[in-house]
């Protein structure tokens, strides 16, 4: 078998094993499928789910990576009709719809009820190639290179769309909850967006960083106050984007919201919130989980971010180092997104 013909992966054959780097015979895309060489891939704390087998219907081994960027080196059956060969896409958490659930016929397809997510329905991006539905791609802008676009498909659109789906509206207050992989994207494009934005985490010496991502005030959850408290002294959030894994971190914001304020979720965190009926009732308080967002979603996030100079912050490493990018991201020492580079 010839060089051209096969690509590396980098892939787990058990439940929660190591990763070891394999070689695979180059597919095929079939129709409506596109063949993208991957240039860059995000390594996100999601990707626990898959190679710990914690979702239902994953299959070993696993190819994860769900934060790809790259370009297209072969199209299927009628791909042809918006795609050409040598475009430059993203594939991101939302990696395509079924077309035919209930969500989808109404033209909701972020909530298909059978999504395909890079990684669970298909080989995701930790390797040289994908095959990836067309409904799943969007276009990277010329501004951005790959290894900044990448996190964007996941992290980045995840920040974005939760808040400009929000009821904020430019000039109100929006508090940003942790700063790490997905906050200080939170936080960059709050400010970006024309919000008071506020950043929350745990730690005075993180005030100069969360000024410096555009931040206005800075709050101190482990400080005497208490976040609900040096949030209403600012007046009330309007909305607060809870980026921070940590139910209790989360329950804390509640009673900071301003009337009518909003909650909205994008942290993991399989233990329950701590939020009673009355903190929501008297004052018309909202909480709301958001996922991540469609190909167009992702394609206005790449724009949005091009367009206001956001990037992520990233450390990259080889495929041939994906156990080890795993592992720090893993452990919390990545600063701030892991990227994995096949070129």
């Amino acid at each position: 078998m010839s060089v051209s013909s096969v690509y590396r992966a980098a892939q787990v054959a058990a439940a929660g094993g190591p990763f070891e780097i394999v070689e695979r015979e180059v597919p095929r895309p079939g129709p409506g499928h596109v063949r993208v060489a991957v240039d860059a891939c995000g390594v996100c704390h999601s990707d626990a789910l898959f190679v710990n087998d914690a979702l239902p219907g994953v299959r070993f081994p696993v190819v994860p990576g769900h934060e790809i960027a790259g370009r297209i080196e072969e199209l299927g059956e009628g791909a042809e009709n918006a795609w050409r060969v040598g475009d430059r896409v993203a594939v991101g958490w939302f990696g395509g719809s079924c077309g035919h659930c209930t969500p989808c016929r109404q033209g909701d397809f972020m909530v298909c009820q059978y999504l395909k997510v890079p990684g669970w329905a298909y080989d995701g991006g930790y390797a040289e190639t994908v095959i990836a539905p067309v409904d799943a791609l969007a276009r990277i802008p010329d501004a951005l290179d790959a290894v900044d676009a990448a996190p964007m498909a996941c992290a980045g659109v995840t920040t974005y769309n939760g808040l400009r789906r929000s009821s904020a509206r430019p000039g109100d207050l929006v508090a940003v909850l942790g700063i790490g992989g997905l906050g200080h994207l939170g936080v960059q494009y709050a400010a970006a967006m024309g919000f008071e934005t506020v950043a929350i985490a745990r730690g005075a010496a993180k005030a100069d960083f969360a000024k410096e991502l555009g931040a206005h005030h800075y709050i101190d959850s482990t400080a005497d106050t208490t976040v609900a408290d040096a949030l209403q002294a600012l007046g009330g959030a309007k909305v607060v984007l809870a980026t921070a894994a940590a139910s209790g971190a989360i329950t804390a914001t509640v009673d900071g919201l301003a009337p009518r304020g909003e909650l909205v979720v994008i942290g993991a965190d399989p233990e329950p919130l701590g939020i009673s009926p009355t903190q929501l009732l008297m004052s018309g308080k909202v909480v709301r989980g958001h996922p991540s967002g469609t190909a167009q979603d992702v394609q206005d996030t790449l724009a949005f971010s091009a367009l206001r100079g956001i990037r992520p912050m990233t450390e990259t490493v080889p495929l041939d180092a994906a156990e080890e990018a795993y592992r720090k991201m893993m452990s919390g020492a990545a600063r701030f997104r892991m990227v994995l580079t096949t070129r």
